[in-house]
């Protein structure tokens, strides 16, 4: 089992979330990862489920290294450069499934650019 562990480990974060939707598909070997990977892709199928995986790989790298903090306000920043006005940022902040914390979180940083 420990050899196991330490090379789902070696995936870091895109590997516990690849165990984790393989658990829930019911299915085992080949059949799991299958079902795993088209559930994460939705409706790009298992090359949506890679994609999101590697997106994972990112920002997990980035989280590690930045923090959230300013990983979410150098996004912001990035929105703000290509033309996206604070109300349109904040449209879609509202209608994304996250936590008032985090809404609230994003709203600030919106109003500490004035």
């Amino acid at each position: 089992m420990d050899q196991i562990v330490n090379k789902i480990a070696a995936l870091g974060v895109p590997g516990l979330v690849l165990l984790v939707a393989m658990a829930v598909t019911g299915w085992a070997g080949a059949a799991a990862i299958t079902a795993a990977l088209a559930m994460l892709g939705g409706p790009f199928g298992m090359l949506g489920g890679i994609a999101v995986l590697g997106i994972l790989a990112l920002i997990s790298q980035g989280l590690a290294e930045y923090g959230f903090e300013q990983l979410f306000q150098a996004v912001v920043d990035q929105l703000r450069q290509q033309g996206k006005s604070k109300s349109d940022i904040e449209r879609e902040v509202n209608s994304y499934p996250i936590s008032q914390d985090l809404k609230l979180k994003i709203k600030n940083y919106l109003q500490e650019l004035d």
